[in-house]
């Protein structure tokens, strides 16, 4: 990945991935740019802000079922295991289970590279007797984790519904991607927020302070930064909407007029009211999420969840690989 720290007055190396999704997005009809593509260093602020927020009930929620789930997690995964976790962000959740699990080194993964160094500083001056190893990897490609974890059972932790980003079938092949990474005898604990009232799950992705709409913005502001662009980015809107047929919360930026830009070099126009996609939040009911995770290659074996129902935290164990025919 083409990528290094921006000092003032200068311009960061664009992603060749990040140039291919934008303008390959752009092109096609309807327009829609992949939601991982949010997470440069001012995405990544701007999401730990969404999780603090009143109307966000994921962070919190899942947060309280870890409290009261990890014990158990313990008990059933052991001591020592590596501790892989997909996305890891600024972490605030991983504590509570490194303290629990007792793991032999911790490897945080995640897109941002400097957010994931400090996030990595801070948990390291918290757990001092434990082995930090960031890597800075797009989980959502495949990868090999370091060699230094080869030999070691692991537990993935992927927390926050992230899985909800993905249609189904994508999602499938990540838990596969993420079985073949973690190997065999791993573990999988997995966040999934669950459906519920569209009237509470707007707002935790519309808030009145309009944090996610700076989140979602901002990827105009990147492609503006990153790809020598002119996107006018005062012309779109936040936008977000329940689509109750696939059970998921859409993002949209939509346009407000008719809007022409060019990113390096190449033109677009998009008409008022047109929109670009760029986020999905899948919602699994509880029978569905076993589904999902036996489809991706992992048997669930313990689910918990908090009195509203609203978050499901499941464990889960890689399935035996079968012969070849």
């Amino acid at each position: 990945m083409l990528k290094r720290e921006i000092e003032d007055g200068e311009q960061s190396l664009a992603d060749p991935a990040f140039r291919a999704d934008v303008l390959a997005g752009l092109e096609r009809r309807p327009r829609a740019i992949p939601a991982r593509w949010f997470y440069d260093r001012r995405g990544s602020e701007l999401f730990e802000a969404i999780t603090d927020l009143p109307e966000y009930y994921p962070t919190r929620t899942e947060r309280s079922i870890l409290e009261t789930a990890c014990p158990e997690v313990a008990e059933i995964a052991g001591a020592g295991r590596a501790l892989v976790e997909f996305g890891s962000g600024s972490s605030t959740k991983t504590p509570i289970l490194l303290s629990a699990v007792a793991p032999s080194v911790y490897v945080p993964i995640d897109i941002s590279g400097d957010f994931l160094r400090e996030s990595s500083r801070v948990l390291a001056a918290q757990f001092p007797e434990l082995l930090v190893l960031p890597f800075e990897a797009d989980f959502m490609r495949p990868l090999a984790l370091p060699k230094t974890i080869a030999d070691t059972p692991k537990l993935g932790f992927f927390p926050g519904s992230t899985i909800g980003n993905m249609i189904p079938l994508m999602a499938v092949d990540l838990l596969k991607a993420m079985r073949a990474s973690l190997g065999i005898g791993a573990m999988l604990l997995i966040g999934m927020d669950r459906i519920k009232d569209p009237a509470v799950l707007v707002p935790a992705y519309d808030d009145a302070q309009g944090v996610t709409a700076a989140f979602n913005m901002n990827l105009l502001e990147r492609i503006n930064r990153e790809l020598d662009a002119d996107v006018p980015v005062e012309a779109f809107r936040h936008m977000a909407v329940w689509n109750d047929d696939r059970a998921r919360i859409e993002m949209h930026l939509e346009a407000q007029r008719d809007a022409a830009f060019t990113i390096e070099g190449r033109p677009f126009d998009i008409a008022a009211g047109e929109t670009i996609h760029t986020e999905n939040s899948h919602k699994y009911g509880s029978r569905d999420a076993r589904i999902l995770l036996r489809s991706g290659g992992w048997t669930p074996i313990r689910e918990w969840t908090d009195p509203a129902g609203l978050f499901s935290l499941y464990l889960a164990e890689a399935q035996a690989e079968r012969p070849a025919p």
